[in-house]
């Protein structure tokens, strides 16, 4: 669901977006720290909210750090 917003804000095009890896921290709704492979070399982290249900609001793209590899640690940022 936040591919999109990926794309539009890194200005690249991914035709893998695939998650790896997550870490879950509750906050008032919850954020979603995310391994994605976006080509066969290349991965970011991700950090994702999503609010509460009755907030009726989908995912929200926070933040993003590129040039990551499968081994580095997801950590919080």
């Amino acid at each position: 669901q936040v591919k999109p917003q990926f794309e539009s804000r890194a200005n690249m095009n991914c035709g893998v977006f695939t998650a790896i890896e997550y870490k879950v921290q509750v906050v008032a709704g919850t954020m979603y720290y995310i391994k994605v492979q976006v080509s066969d070399v290349e991965y970011v982290h991700l950090k994702v909210f999503q609010s509460l249900p009755y907030e009726n609001q989908g995912p929200n793209l926070v933040s993003f750090q590129t040039g990551k590899t499968r081994d580095d640690p997801l950590t919080y940022f």
